[in-house]
């Protein structure tokens, strides 16, 4: 396999608390943005992409269920 090597020109260092400031990072995003940054870690966490479509036979109602 190949060497692989970080792109450090992208890194920067931060303490904990600056890296950790996420209201300040999205505080000038527009609304728009910051639902698409949802939207991105909504899928990254479950492993999808928004092409997928939603597996609907997981999730069943009825107007009257019988409680068990």
């Amino acid at each position: 396999m190949d060497d692989f090597k970080m792109d450090r020109s992208i890194v920067s260092k931060a303490t904990f608390e600056e890296a950790n400031d996420h209201v300040t990072f999205y505080k000038d995003k527009t609304t728009l943005e910051r639902l698409n940054a949802a939207c991105d870690i909504i899928n990254h966490i479950f492993q999808s992409s928004p092409d997928d479509k939603v597996d609907r036979t997981i999730f069943s109602s009825r107007a009257y269920a019988k409680s068990l």
